[in-house]
């Protein structure tokens, strides 16, 4: 009886404790608005709480096993019982979510809870292929679909908040990270930022408040695609032009579509860190586009402006961050040291504080954090969707769809069922981990499906596997340099072998996975270790050779494209990777994509992009060298931007545009013929590029303003039509004014950046 009554107390107090807390916290109140539920909070909170608010900490330690004791450690770990973490980055899993928001929510004063952020970059544990390979798909509600698929599993294990997407516009293939992106252009990269915030996000800021939402963040801002010479972590100098008309239009494109985050970019621009920079994030991002979510920095980056020598010390980093509108400091640990003591010295504005912390808190309670801390800690749901039939299943159509056809020749492609004999060639054919590429922190190694293992699912034909030769000479990680074999050619004769007998040899060649990404950039372009020695032997014994390329970027490979019937451009493609290739070898899927990036003939063109400009020199009209040319290689590349090849064939006719001139403000109808006249039914990216002829600032030679996926079966044609508005028509000038101008404009209509069907119209006053 004793002991009931305590229990019967112990409720009760439990009981008047949660009335009083509702009465103490009004910013709990659902009835009110955020806006509201902010301006009850913000009062409450101290100083040091606020700038809580601005700090993220890395996780630091067992969360579920005991606290920590000494060192940095213990004290991250009591400025979290303070509350003054406002996020952790890679705490991931339910179990250790909840105990680390249980810290956050029921230990601290105001149990303001955490956003929990982590790098969902092309899936959490079901891995879709690579941005950058994705982006080969033009196919934006794939790639929607992608990124949903990332945020339920990444939810699901109690993750709210992603890094990405990643947005930069790049055009050097020397650079890791084009892995990330969506190519070199800001035309089809705004479609694809848009599709990728929706996915993660939802369509509308409400749907931020589901389960399987999570809050995007678009990267890196800005202009972190055109680091000097491709080299990671290097100083960015371009014009206003290329800033205003190539790099931001992406950016831009994520406020429009609600993206909830942004985070800057360890470049410099203009001579200033971009994590510094006032202009980039206060005049650009919060003023002229209004954009009412939170900045954070990338990894140190505000520390970093030491070593830029843009800040003296700590307490100069700091406060040339805040100034510069960075919200939250992700791992520098200075607004958490130096900020409080910036602000009661009057140094720092405590209302420039309060405009971080609002922005901070306004996300968490889009998300819902605040009605429901646990909302993403739930461990059946965590078991029944992380690594589901369902989301394996939309990896892999992903990953058909990203897939492009460089060559085919000798009609090798698509193979047959069966009685070919087929030697399958290369490490990387056996390799279960490469293909999961850089960014895939939380998927567990090995648990790519092989080429060869989607290969021997076609058990009518007789396969033979021979490494040729090992890609590495010791194991990769994410964090140390990839090393490869340049001396044991040991598996050459019995690859050699397999070969000349078979009837078709299919070589799995490139990049691997750790190659490229953060920290991956290269000089060399070309096949890494001795894949292209082998590439030559192999072809010497029988040229039937299929190259499959596995790789993070474009690669170099002038030999190949000359010499080899048939490749095949297969990314970096995720869990599903071996089931797709073998899938679009056998014909069973008739690949349908196109490069986001040109592939350049050597590395002495890079960067190389289509839409260049024609300089005053473009041709060679007086039959001499000086012009704009290399004297040892074509110009062009080896492969355009917008091209693919399909198992079957599209023909473009009857190109029409509803009239020959227009006045100044009315839109412009374009519309194209296209026949599907081969002998398989498939899918035909449509692009239509236009080039202003003249203009205050010269325009490049051509400009991807619309495109369009279409299916069609065998001998079936459709009409496909565009509509140009002022938005596709103009461009910025060097101040950032947007301008349409009248004069003459030429239209192509094609399968690729480098031929189609043109035709012109001019714009009046």
């Amino acid at each position: 009886m004793k002991n009931k009554k305590i229990i019967t107390i112990g409720v009760f107090a439990l009981f008047t404790a949660g009335n009083m807390n509702a009465q103490k916290k009004p910013y709990l109140d659902k009835n009110k608005t955020i806006e509201q539920r902010i301006d009850l909070l913000l009062p409450l909170m101290t100083l040091e709480e606020k700038v809580g608010q601005m700090n993220q900490y890395n996780g630091f330690w067992d969360v579920t096993g005991p606290a920590p004791k000494g060192g940095s450690e213990e004290l991250k770990y009591e400025h979290l019982r303070k509350g003054w973490v406002g996020s952790m980055l890679t705490v991931r899993g339910v179990k250790e979510v909840r105990a680390v928001q249980k810290i956050a929510v029921e230990e601290t004063r105001l149990g303001i809870p955490l956003i929990i952020g982590f790098d969902v970059i092309h899936g959490y544990k079901t891995l879709s292929p690579i941005p950058l390979a994705e982006a080969a798909s033009w196919d934006l509600e794939a790639i929607k679909k992608s990124a949903a698929i990332a945020a339920d599993e990444a939810s699901a294990s109690g993750i709210n908040w992603t890094f990405g997407p990643n947005v930069d516009v790049a055009n050097d293939a020397r650079w890791g990270r084009v892995m990330e992106g969506a190519g070199e252009d800001p035309y089809l990269g705004s479609k694809i930022a848009i599709a990728r915030v929706h996915g993660f996000q939802g369509e509308t800021i409400e749907d931020l408040a589901k389960v399987n939402t999570i809050a995007a963040c678009a990267k890196h801002f800005a202009a972190y695609g055109y680091v000097e010479a491709g080299l990671e972590y290097n100083i960015v100098d371009i014009s206003n032009s290329k800033l205003y008309n190539s790099v931001l239009p992406p950016f831009e494109a994520t406020v429009q579509a609600g993206v909830r985050t942004f985070m800057n970019s360890f470049n410099t621009l203009n001579g200033v860190p971009a994590t510094g920079n006032v202009f980039l994030q206060r005049d650009i991002l919060k003023g002229k586009w209004k954009f009412d979510g939170f900045i954070i920095s990338d990894y140190a980056s505000i520390r970093e402006m030491i070593a830029h020598g843009y800040a003296k010390d700590e307490a100069d980093a700091t406060l040339k961050g805040v100034i510069a509108g960075s919200d939250m400091d992700m791992e520098s640990y200075l607004y958490i040291a130096k900020l409080a003591t910036l602000v009661m010295k009057g140094k720092v504005k405590e209302s420039l504080v309060d405009d971080a912390v609002r922005r901070i808190l306004r996300v968490k309670f889009e998300l819902g954090l605040f009605d429901d801390p646990y909302k993403y800690c739930d461990e059946k749901r965590e078991k029944a969707v992380v690594g589901n039939k369902a989301n394996n299943d939309g990896v892999l159509d992903m990953a058909k769809k990203s897939i492009v056809l460089l060559k085919n020749e000798k009609n090798l492609l698509p193979l047959k069922k069966s009685g070919q004999k087929i030697a399958l060639i290369g490490a990387l054919a056996n390799d279960k981990n490469s293909p999961l590429g850089s960014w895939r922190i939380a998927a567990d190694d090995n648990t790519a499906v092989s080429v060869l293992e989607g290969m021997q699912q076609y058990k009518d034909n007789q396969l033979v596997f021979e490494k040729g030769t090992d890609l590495l000479s010791q194991k990769a990680t994410f964090l140390t340099e990839t090393v490869f074999n340049t001396t044991d050619k040991s598996g050459f004769e019995a690859a050699k072998i397999a070969a000349k007998n078979a009837d078709v040899v299919v070589m799995v060649l490139g990049e691997y996975g750790f190659q490229s990404g953060e920290g991956r950039s290269r000089t060399d372009l070309n096949l890494p270790g001795l894949q292209q020695e082998l590439l030559e032997e192999i072809y010497k014994v029988n040229s039937n050779v299929v190259l499959v390329l596995n790789n993070g970027r474009p690669l170099s490979i002038p030999w190949a494209a000359e010499n080899v019937p048939a490749i095949v451009e297969a990314w970096q493609l995720g869990t599903q990777t071996g089931n797709a290739v073998a899938q679009v070898l056998y014909g069973d899927y008739n690949p349908s994509g196109k490069l986001p990036m040109s592939f350049p003939r050597n590395v002495g063109q890079v960067p190389i992009y289509y839409n260049k400009y024609s300089t005053g020199r473009p041709i060679d009209s007086d039959k001499n060298v000086f012009w704009s040319h290399y004297m040892d290689v074509e110009k062009t590349p080896q492969y355009s931007f917008g091209f693919g090849l399909s198992y079957t064939k599209f023909d473009y006719k009857n190109l029409k545009i509803n009239k020959t001139t227009f006045a100044k403000g009315e839109n412009v109808q374009v519309s194209v013929e296209v026949t599907n006249s081969g002998n398989y039914d498939g899918k035909e990216v449509v692009q239509l590029y236009i080039h202003d002829e003249f203009a205050s600032i010269v325009r490049p030679i051509k400009e991807l303003k619309g495109f369009e996926l279409v299916n069609l079966k065998k001998g079936e044609t459709k009409t496909v039509s565009f509509t140009l508005t002022e938005k596709e028509l103009g461009f910025y000038d060097n101040d950032g004014n947007y301008l349409v101008e009248p004069g003459s404009f030429k239209v192509m209509v094609g399968g690729s950046s480098d031929k189609g069907l043109e035709s012109g119209f001019e714009i009046k006053e």
